[in-house]
């Protein structure tokens, strides 16, 4: 399968997009293969297991942003009316916060209207019922986590900290095999971790924002268990502190440059852990394709007749009487 993100176009191309300029395009695209050993733009395809896995954890995060969304219409709701929110101890979203709030949806505390006030208890009924879809999503999460599939890579990952269940599966099942990164730097271009270049000439340090190519889930989880590490692991603090001492204006760079490092961390975490038998097959299958056509196919085949052609003229020779 080609990766159509990977087929170079020029501007001219984008604006005169047409099905038949397409396969003009994957027909001289494979003929350069095929000819002179051009690479294919293909793209790994992951198996059903995988894809099957991704949308369980495709599920709580989605569920999880809903629930961050009715907060914040809830929020909102409560800035367009004459209405203070109350101190709850402990900050926002408590228990008393929660309870304050139903009393505010049914009129026993004065500031809203009806309309508000009904809309204000729909907003909390939806997220009621997200919160416990939430809690059920997160155990099946943990239940898939234990599996022999994902176990040994989990005991590595959770030693991490600043990583928990949730991160660690997000980055097993978005990523999938492992294994097909050859090094740290291809992991983090994947990842769209990497700056974007814009250089010609003597010009080599004109250096652009992250490429932020890859799934963005990955990207957001790093950027949440950074900032946990951070938190709780001194030396990580260290290390982000020397980081932005070299830049203090520009922190997000390096929240940038941990989130990199992070991954990679993780990246020989699971390496460590070794992949499934699955996973290993598939891996020395693809060695054992990238030896064998590590000539161009023309190549290939032309050295494939002559061989066949020298085998024939020493069988005649054997067979001659003379």
């Amino acid at each position: 399968m080609l990766a159509p993100t990977k087929i170079e176009r020029s501007p001219k191309h984008r604006r005169n997009k047409t099905d038949e300029r397409d396969a003009e395009r994957l027909l001289q695209v494979l003929r350069n293969h095929v000819m002179a050993g051009d690479e294919l733009p293909a793209v790994w395809v992951p198996d059903a297991a995988t894809r099957d896995d991704r949308e369980l954890v495709r599920a709580q995060r989605d569920a999880t942003e809903k629930l961050i969304a009715i907060k914040t219409q809830i929020r909102c709701l409560l800035k367009r009316n004459p209405i203070g929110r109350q101190r709850m101890p402990g900050g926002g979203w408590t228990n008393g916060y929660h309870h304050w709030l139903h009393r505010l949806s049914e009129g026993r505390i004065e500031g809203l209207g009806t309309g508000a006030q009904l809309a204000l208890a729909s907003l909390l009924r939806q997220m009621n019922a997200l919160e416990e879809e939430i809690v059920e999503l997160n155990q099946e999460v943990a239940a898939l986590s234990r599996t022999p599939r994902y176990a040994g890579a989990m005991r590595e990952l959770c030693k991490i900290k600043g990583v928990g269940i949730l991160t660690a599966m997000i980055f097993l099942t978005e990523i999938g095999d492992l294994t097909r990164f050859p090094n740290r730097r291809k992991l983090a271009a994947y990842l769209g971790l990497v700056p974007s270049a814009n250089e010609s000439g003597e010009a080599n340090d004109r250096k652009g924002h992250i490429t932020r190519q890859g799934p963005s889930r990955v990207r957001h989880v790093l950027c949440q268990a950074v900032w946990m590490g951070i938190r709780s692991d001194p030396e990580f603090a260290k290390t982000y502190a020397a980081l932005v001492a070299r830049n203090p204006k520009h922190k997000k760079i390096a929240v940038v440059a941990m989130m990199r490092r992070l991954a990679i961390r993780m990246w020989h975490a699971v390496l460590r852990a070794g992949p499934p038998a699955k996973v290993l097959g598939q891996v020395a299958r693809i060695r054992l394709r990238a030896r064998v056509g590590r000539h161009p196919p023309a190549m290939e085949a032309r050295r494939d007749v002559d061989g066949w052609r020298h085998h024939r003229q020493e069988c005649r020779a054997r067979s001659d009487p003379r």
